[in-house]
């Protein structure tokens, strides 16, 4: 699923024709013209069908990235990532299990961009010790559900 706002609808019909390429059906729930809408709508839509299981992955792409990945970091379950280049790309999948990538759409070109797709898509989870921080994710969102505060207990 990709969800895009103004900022980032160029970017969203290069990416959508790059999954296509790699014959990804895509759900596209973003806007399809450079005229100004609320990004948060379109990081909604995404990050709930991401925290709530129905799509396993997805794409959100605003001018900078930042917003979406505010936004979307909100929703329970969801690992937001907004990613600037193909290393930040590989780690956040590699030992955070990201599964939402945030793209800007006039910060990083197309070239980029899509190195950056190519290796999030690609780059399985490592889990092993990167679980205790995931699990430290999922802690807090317990405590929150329960309106409970947080007491952070280092564990290495």
């Amino acid at each position: 699923m990709i969800g895009n706002d103004h900022g980032g609808y160029k970017l969203k019909t290069v990416v959508c024709k790059y999954l296509a390429s790699r014959s990804m059906q895509v759900e596209d729930i973003g806007t399809d013209t450079e005229e100004i809408v609320r990004y948060p709508y379109y990081a909604a839509k995404v990050a709930k069908a991401v925290g709530s299981g129905t799509v396993d992955r997805g794409i959100l792409i605003c001018s900078t990235g930042i917003g979406m990945s505010i936004f979307a970091n909100r929703f329970r379950g969801v690992r937001a990532s907004l990613c600037t280049s193909t290393y930040m790309g590989k780690m956040t999948r590699a030992h955070n299990d990201s599964n939402i990538l945030c793209l800007g759409g006039k910060i990083t070109g197309e070239f980029e961009a899509l190195d950056i797709l190519q290796v999030w898509l690609d780059t399985p989870y490592e889990g092993g010790r990167h679980d205790i921080s995931l699990g430290l994710i999922k802690e807090l969102d317990c405590c929150i559900d329960a309106g409970k505060p947080w007491e952070p207990v280092e564990r290495r």
